[in-house]
């Protein structure tokens, strides 16, 4: 019994098809959560500024889950328009 062996092709002897552009895909996973800790810098700011005047934690209700709706609504947006 013989076999034919054939070590794979080196990475350097591959030849790249496409041309680099420079551009890389976007993590959807980063995008979400670099935007809802934008949002939440951006919420602090307002609190701290006294744009928002907050005298209960009621106020706050409808403040703390704005940064998850952004994100969440980026990041759907980006799957979206991701090309496969």
């Amino acid at each position: 019994m013989s076999y034919d062996y054939a070590p794979p092709p080196r990475f350097e002897d591959q030849a790249v098809d496409e041309k680099p552009t420079g551009r890389h895909p976007v993590n959807i996973g980063h995008l979400v959560m670099g935007l809802a800790f934008l949002a939440f810098v951006v919420v602090w700011a307002l609190i701290v500024t006294g744009t928002v005047d907050i005298d209960s934690i009621e106020d706050l209700r409808w403040l703390l889950p704005l940064p998850w709706i952004v994100g969440g609504s980026i990041g759907l947006l980006a799957a979206l328009l991701r090309k496969s």
